[in-house]
């Protein structure tokens, strides 16, 4: 169906695999807009429950952007080019269902903003990540300046973008951009574990912290007052009435994402 990546449904789910291998799967606009359906699709898809986002082979999760395709940029279509990227990140970003990032190698630039993008991140031992943009004369151009503060720091953060060091798996896990390390052979078995874990939870109450969480980071939104919002509105669904039942009744929870 795609020509440059995978979505195959796993019992609920999706697993969506960058596949350019032999350009150690590096974002081109073409896979970028095959990315943006696919996501685009989740948010709708009642049969898919939670999201990984892999690369093929076992070099890189997403080496970069397709640096071939920036020739003959100026400032405008620069932009655009820039903002689609933003556009189809804050998709994952916000995506009311989880995504995970299984990451196994190298993910430099976008592929380290793609990464970021995702909730919750997994990388094998052999991972790099970086912001290598500052030897090409540019900056991250798909929210790697914003995100990589968010997750490590302002001091950490400002040092990777400025010295365009990679660091390993270890030292993105020591600083928070990284939630596990496992072997590239359980990599998206531990990314599913993580997924069925949540997938005890409340649906609604989960897309409502997504949602929440996302808000602390949008200028244009009070956080506190979604937080508050997104309270109201879940005490008038089945879930709400399912989940405080069980648990005065001291039983398992069924929740039916209404």
């Amino acid at each position: 169906m795609y020509e440059n990546i995978l979505a195959e449904n796993q019992n609920g789910v999706l697993v969506i695999t960058i596949n350019r291998p032999a350009k150690l799967n590096a974002l081109n606009q073409a896979t970028l807009k095959e990315l943006k359906e696919v996501i685009t699709g989740v948010y709708t898809d009642t049969a898919v429950k939670g999201v990984i986002i892999t690369g093929a082979g076992e070099k890189a999760f997403v080496a970069g952007a397709d640096i071939a395709e920036f020739s003959g940029l100026n400032a405008e279509t620069g932009r655009g080019l820039a903002q689609n990227g933003h556009d189809i990140f804050f998709l994952i970003e916000r995506c009311p269902k989880p995504v995970i990032a299984a990451v196994n190698g190298f993910a430099l630039g976008g592929g380290c903003e793609l990464a970021m993008a995702c909730h919750l991140r997994v990388a094998s031992p052999n991972a790099k990540f970086g912001q290598p943009e500052v030897n090409l004369g540019l900056i991250p151009g798909y929210g790697g300046t914003q995100r990589l503060i968010q997750l490590i720091g302002k001091g950490r953060a400002m040092e990777l973008l400025l010295t365009s060091d990679m660091i390993n798996a270890e030292q993105a896990h020591n600083f928070g951009l990284i939630n596990h390390i496992a072997e590239q052979a359980d990599l998206v078995g531990k990314a599913k574990e993580i997924l069925e874990k949540i997938f005890t939870k409340a649906p609604l109450a989960i897309g409502a912290t997504i949602a929440s969480v996302y808000a602390y980071f949008d200028n244009a939104t009070n956080g506190f007052d979604t937080e508050v919002n997104e309270f109201g509105k879940l005490v008038e669904t089945a879930d709400f009435v399912e989940g405080t039942t069980a648990f005065v009744e001291k039983r398992k929870a069924e929740f039916t994402g209404k």
